[in-house]
């Protein structure tokens, strides 16, 4: 029996079979800005993040779930807001982590055709239909990004950091890799990379690897807090998440 499409996959299927008219790909362009303005509507007062990538598919049993709970709440007791993908396994853990640590933890939804629903331990979050637009959020707020375990999404994600901050696109953002054991093939074929000049070997210098949620902590710190002149904020505006700003935002 021949499976029926949902909505998501035909859309996405016409989308994929090349030019279309004029006037559809204008209201694709439409539906795409719409996404940015809701979601910059609605993310404009989360303050400075730190965004935590990692797999979905681990359960609260898991000791990267686990580890991933720390993290969030270690950066919660930092100051920042804690920004995940919104779903379920490592990026569930972090909000949790900061959620009841007592922090602020926010999450950007995909819609995708399993249904993915966002965690209960988030104060804001947003559903997104766009993978791209996501991607957008989820750097566009944070002044680090930590990649736990995961898989090619997660992968995806961690390269598009490094691409975004390699071609200065971004700032020079602290990118934390946790789990040593876990990453170490990986750190290993970018090693490779740099040895065969398909990468800078300053490049390297964007990755910093750890087990240790203390010294993600004091890589922040250094990279992140100082680095980019992040003050505790006096005053804050209406809806403001976290407690640190820039200098301007502090001065609101």
């Amino acid at each position: 029996m021949k499976r029926r499409l949902n909505r998501l996959e035909v859309a996405e299927s016409r989308f994929l079979e090349g030019p279309r008219s004029r006037i559809r790909e204008f209201f694709f362009t439409i539906r795409v800005q719409f996404s940015f303005i809701r979601a910059f509507r609605k993310m404009h007062f989360i303050g400075p993040c730190v965004t935590v990538f990692g797999s979905a598919r681990f359960e609260a049993d898991n000791p990267y779930y686990q580890q991933a709970e720390e993290v969030g709440a270690a950066l919660a007791r930092l100051g920042f807001t804690v920004m995940t993908g919104g779903g379920p396994g490592i990026m569930e853990a972090a909000n949790k982590g900061a959620y009841e640590a007592g922090g602020h933890s926010v999450g950007c939804n995909i819609i995708l055709p399993f249904e993915q629903k966002p965690n209960p331990y988030l104060h804001r979050w947003i559903d997104i239909p766009y993978f791209f637009v996501r991607k957008f959020l989820l750097m566009k707020y944070s002044y680090a990004f930590i990649v736990m375990p995961g898989g090619i999404g997660t992968l995806d994600e961690l390269f598009e950091s490094l691409t975004l901050i390699q071609t200065q696109m971004i700032a020079d953002f602290p990118v934390v890799i946790m789990g040593k054991e876990y990453h170490k093939e990986l750190y290993e074929h970018i090693q490779l990379m740099a040895k065969n000049e398909s990468i800078s070997p300053n490049d390297m210098d964007l990755l910093f690897m750890t087990d240790s949620v203390e010294e993600m902590v004091a890589h922040i710190q250094t990279h992140a807090i100082k680095r980019f002149n992040l003050v505790k904020m006096q005053k804050k505006p209406k809806w403001w998440f976290g407690e640190w700003g820039t200098k301007a935002s502090a001065r609101r």
